[in-house]
């Protein structure tokens, strides 16, 4: 299950904290770690803040963008320190973790780590399943990224070991791959039915998207929802 859980740092600036991360996860059991455009890597400050967790990042994958990086996750939480402007569901670190532990009984699942001073964008939130904030005293709420992965960590080694989710095939949610198919071929059929007149209605495909992955289809759901897609396409052409 644990091998299941990626830990995904996106455009990490500062190679130290890469190997911290790499520290934390080791600790608590984790080896899977992604690295999406890092600033320094491979470097020597990541291998003397790992200490000892040296295999982690020899055996880390580096992706150009998040989406290379979770195409194949059917579960995708981001960490987020600030509001969004429109909602999304917020869970805290243990909440979180008993669900990301759950899905990675099924398969393939990303933990999203932004960038130190910005985390994530808008883009890479429309991935997410479900945003993670780690609560703090209002005085400071900066934490350092390796601190913020090993509490994480830890909520993801205790749930994992308390979970005892049976594995039910068929109900297992699309990938990401499958849902980006699903949501280009969604956003096609909304132009040819002049259901949006703007060629590229961003603001409600993000609304959209946020809708199905609350709803986590299966991949058999998701060609349902495209068949009915492309019968719509068929009978507007007929239409006209």
């Amino acid at each position: 299950m644990l091998p299941q859980i990626r830990f995904t740092l996106i455009e990490t600036s500062h190679p130290g904290n890469i190997g911290g991360v790499a520290r934390a996860m080791k600790c608590m059991n984790l080896s899977s770690l992604v690295l999406v455009s890092p600033g320094q890597f491979p470097h020597p400050d990541a291998l003397t803040r790992s200490a000892g967790a040296e295999n982690i990042l020899e055996q880390a994958r580096v992706c150009r963008d998040v989406k290379e990086a979770v195409g194949d996750c059917i579960f995708v939480a981001g960490t987020t320190a600030r509001e969004r402007a429109i909602e999304w569901p917020v869970e805290s670190p243990r909440a979180a973790a008993k669900m990301i532990a759950a899905e990675a009984a099924n398969g393939p699942v990303a933990l999203l780590f932004g960038r130190e001073r910005s985390g994530l964008t808008n883009e890479e939130v429309d991935l997410c399943n479900l945003l993670i904030r780690i609560p703090t005293g209002p005085g400071y709420s900066s934490l350092n990224l390796a601190s913020a992965a090993q509490i994480l960590a830890y909520e993801l080694f205790l749930a994992a070991n308390e979970e005892a989710k049976r594995i039910d095939p068929e109900s297992v949610a699309a990938d990401h791959h499958s849902l980006d198919g699903f949501y280009r071929h969604l956003e096609s059929t909304l132009l040819d039915l002049d259901f949006v007149k703007s060629k590229h209605p961003t603001r409600l495909m993000r609304k959209l998207v946020r809708l199905f992955n609350r709803a986590r289809p299966t991949s058999e759901e998701v060609n349902i929802l495209r068949g009915i897609l492309t019968a719509a396409q068929n009978a507007g052409r007929r239409a006209n």
